[in-house]
C-alpha cells in the first residue's frame, strides 16, 4: 500500500504522541538510550507496555527503517532508540539492518539504504506499519505496491529524507522518522508479535562472547555485567553511533532461518537472498549473560513469531532492546 504526503497527522503531532512515551526516566525527545533494566517496570495509569520491549510505553505507531550496514555506513544515527534491530543477509554475503521504532523517535535515522523482498514477510507480523528506505530495483516495486505496508521512499515523503556531508553517497541518505510517519497517519500501532518478556528462565550456559558470522560479515555480541547488556561489534570493531553510544542490546536472538536466492538482481548481477522469516527452527537466546536454546515458530505471514524452550515454555526476553540476527541454516 502506498501514501502520498500531505494528508492526516502532522510532524508536530506524531512527536507529541511519541514524546508522552519517553517519561518515567525512559529518554527524552533527543533519542538517547534508556538505562539498562533488570525487570519489568510497573506501567504508569493510562499507559501501555510496549510488545516490542516490555518496557512502559505509549503504542505508538510502528516504523521500519532499512539502513545501511557496510563499512563506509558507519557510524549510524539513531540506532539506539529502536525497539528491535533485525540483521538480514543481502548480497554479496553482506549484511543490512532493519530497524523497528514505535517507543521512542530519534530526530535522524540512517544511513537509509534500498528495500529487499525478504522485508515484505518479516514485515507481515506487525500489521501496516511504515517503511523508510531509499528506493528499490524496478522488478520489486508491484510487490512493495501490494504489501500491506506503506511505503515511504524519498519520492514519496521528499521532506523526511535529508543527504548528509559526513560521507559520500550511498551512503549518506537520512531520514527524519516524524516526517515519515506524519506522510503515513493511518500506520498501525504497535502489537504482540510473539515476544514474552520477564524473569530470567532457568537453565542455560554461562557465556560471555557469541559471534555470528556471514559469508562477508560478522557480529560479536560480548556481555558486559556492569552495564547488563550486550555490547555489539561488527567485523571486528565495537559498533557505536553518531553520538559516541555503543550499540547494546538486552536480549540477542540469533535465528536460524531458510536463505534461498531470491529471482531479484543488484545492479552488479548479484542475486539477492531471500530470507524466509515463517515457518519454525531452532533459535539461540542470549540474556543476562547466559544462552538459552530456543525454538520459533511462525505459521503465517500474519502470525506472531513465538520463541519457547525446547520443552516448548514460552521463552521470556530481557526488558529492553532486542536484536533479532537472522542466519541461514
Amino acid at each position: 500500500m502506498r501514501v502520498r504526503r500531505g494528508s492526516g497527522r502532522t510532524g508536530a503531532a506524531v512527536a507529541a504522541v511519541m514524546c508522552a512515551a519517553m517519561t518515567a526516566g525512559l529518554s527524552s525527545c533527543s533519542g538517547t538510550g534508556p538505562a539498562p533494566a533488570t525487570s519489568v517496570p510497573p506501567s504508569p495509569p493510562g499507559r501501555g507496555v510496549s510488545p516490542f520491549t516490555g518496557l512502559p510505553a505509549a503504542l505508538a505507531p510502528v516504523l521500519a527503517v532499512k539502513i545501511d550496514n557496510v563499512r563506509p555506513a558507519r557510524p549510524h544515527t539513531g540506532l539506539g532508540a529502536a525497539d528491535i534491530v533485525y540483521v538480514e543477509q543481502v548480497e554479496s554475503g553482506q549484511t543490512r539492518l532493519l530497524a523497528v521504532y514505535s517507543s521512542r523517535l530519534p530526530s535522524r535515522v540512517g544511513p537509509v539504504r534500498s528495500a529487499r523482498e525478504s522485508d515484505l514477510e518479516l514485515l507481515r507480523q506487525f500489521g501496516r506499519p511504515a517503511l523508510a528506505y531509499s528506493g528499490e530495483q524496478s522488478a520489486l516495486r508491484p510487490l512493495i505496491d501490494a504489501a500491506p505496508l506503506f511505503a515511504l521512499a524519498p519520492r514519496d515523503a521528499p521532506r523526511a529524507y535529508a543527504r548528509g556531508q559526513d560521507r559520500p553517497a550511498p551512503h549518506n541518505l537520512y531520514v527524519r522518522p516524524e516526517r515519515v510517519l506524519a506522510a503515513a497517519p493511518r500506520a498501525d500501532a504497535a502489537k504482540d508479535i510473539g515476544f514474552r518478556f520477564g524473569a530470567e528462565p532457568p537453565g542455560g550456559r554461562r557465556v560471555n562472547e557469541h559471534t555470528v558470522r556471514y559469508p562477508a560479515a560478522r557480529f560479536t555480541f560480548t556481555w558486559s555485567a556492569t552495564g547488563d547488556r550486550w555490547l555489539v561489534a561488527m567485523d571486528g570493531s565495537p559498533a557505536r553511533g553518531t553520538d559516541g553510544e555503543r550499540a547494546a542490546a538486552r536480549t540477542v536472538v540469533v535465528q536460524d532461518v531458510d536463505v534461498r536466492p531470491s529471482r531479484f538482481r543488484d545492479r552488479g548481477g548479484n542475486v539477492t537472498p531471500y530470507t524466509s522469516t515463517v515457518g519454525s527452527g531452532t533459535a539461540l537466546v542470549l540474556r543476562d549473560g547466559r544462552s538459552h536454546d530456543a525454538r520459533w515458530s511462525r505459521p503465517s505471514a500474519d502470525g506472531a513469531t513465538t520463541f519457547t524452550t525446547p520443552a516448548g515454555e514460552p521463552l521470556t526476553f530481557a526488558p529492553g532492546q532486542v536484536w533479532v540476527v537472522l542466519k541461514g541454516r
